[in-house]
């Protein structure tokens, strides 16, 4: 009797080279990504497109000639020179700085408060961490617009007028036209200062690199970071002393109804950084807290039996290991603090949005450029903070063998 391979009955049918291409994985994979890219550029082609045949119809244009244009409005608040017969261009400019100003300081302000609120969080005196939580639970779940609101109509607002205003301390004076503060005009002779603290600030740097790496080879230590801050401020001030002191301050003064020399600074404008600080600071503090917390508890028994100090305890055992903990999410604040002053525009402070994409939109009709470019700026600066801040997050990572 004839014995046959069962497995010549079950064996799948030959396939012709169409079937088996589409059978492939891998060649399947590449024809959906090929046809996905397709799909997605017919699409933009179509929207850009259908938005230029309907600009050419109602004869509207959606170049950047515009921008050489006259704009023909003042802006209150300035960084650089402007006058009302500058171009749109130069708007442009005027809400970057200020818009950049408002974030910087904010962020500075809200790291620095952000961490002693989320020290004071896990602190063993009852009454200071109760504060501090009130403080978090309060702000944070306020909306910030809210905020921004009761700060600028309920407090700076209400502030005297300025032939009564409040002096803090000589020369800085609080009403409710704003801040008002000496104002610097250098002279001649004060490039060398200002020469002389960029290459102390590179020596820090250097001094402190040199000490990472000296103690990682040795064991050995020595104070670098307050060396590197003592030569920062010594030699600039060396400097400046020694070519005679290239600086004068302008006092601000009542005349009239108001103050003039100085260097004076909107109610908004400080409205807007208190907000921004006090309720970004809350989301930092708890950042903070439960970085510190991830480090564990061995560790500072660790410290506590090498008879560390409490402040080299901090410095040297918990914050190096909480930064890897804590950066991650601190990008995402910092970014939110770029966007959310763009919500300056509800109390007048001309940062970009009031005077790019409110002003200089409405009276020139280029709503397609004037949204491009505003878009474009707050992604250029977005990209630019979570590049700087996952390149120290990687240099503060552990790194396997």
């Amino acid at each position: 009797m004839a014995i046959t391979d069962s497995r010549s009955s079950t064996s799948p049918p030959e396939r012709s080279g169409l079937a088996k291409a589409f059978f492939d994985a891998r060649i399947r994979s590449i024809v959906f990504q090929i046809l996905t890219l397709a799909g997605v550029i017919g699409f933009f082609w179509w929207l850009v497109d259908n938005t230029i045949t309907n600009l050419a119809a109602r004869s509207l244009s959606a170049g950047f000639g515009f921008l050489d244009v006259s704009a023909g409005f003042g802006i209150g608040f300035t960084l650089i020179s402007y006058t009302e017969g500058d171009t749109y261009l130069r708007v442009f400019a005027v809400g970057i700085l200020n818009t950049l100003l408002v974030a910087v300081v904010s962020i500075v302000f809200a790291t620095i408060l952000g961490l002693l609120v989320g020290l004071a969080r896990l602190s063993t005196n009852w009454i200071i961490s109760g504060v501090a939580r009130a403080y978090v639970e309060l702000l944070r779940n306020t909306p910030l617009l809210l905020q921004i609101i009761a700060w600028y109509f309920g407090v700076f607002n209400l502030l005297p007028r300025p032939r009564d205003s409040v002096v803090l301390v000589e020369g800085f004076m609080l009403n409710n036209r704003g801040f008002y503060m000496p104002g610097p005009v250098p002279q001649d002779g004060w490039g060398l200062v200002v020469a002389a603290f960029v290459l102390a600030l590179i020596g820090a740097i250097t001094l402190y690199k040199y000490e990472e790496a000296r103690r990682d080879r040795t064991g050995k230590s020595f104070p670098a970071i307050s060396s590197g801050i003592a030569m920062v401020i010594l030699v600039p001030m060396v400097v400046f002393l020694a070519t005679g002191s290239p600086m004068e301050w302008t006092m601000p003064v009542l005349q009239g109804f108001n103050l003039v020399g100085g260097i004076s600074v909107p109610p908004s404008f400080c409205a807007l950084i208190v907000a921004l600080s006090a309720y970004t600071s809350c989301f930092i503090a708890e950042i903070v807290r439960s970085g510190i917390q991830s480090v564990g508890k061995g560790q500072l028994e660790a410290a506590g039996a090498l008879n560390l100090p409490a402040n080299w305890t901090l410095r040297r055992v918990v914050l190096p290991q909480a930064m890897r903990v804590i950066i991650p999410p601190l990008i995402s604040q910092y970014l939110n603090v770029t966007k959310n002053s763009s919500l300056a525009i509800a109390i007048g402070f001309p940062d970009l949005v009031s005077v790019w994409m409110n002003t200089s939109l409405n009276q020139s009709g280029r709503a397609i450029p004037i949204v491009a470019m505003t878009m474009a700026f707050y992604c250029i600066v977005s990209l630019s903070v979570s590049l700087v801040m996952n390149r120290y997050n990687r240099s503060v990572q552990l790194k396997e063998r």
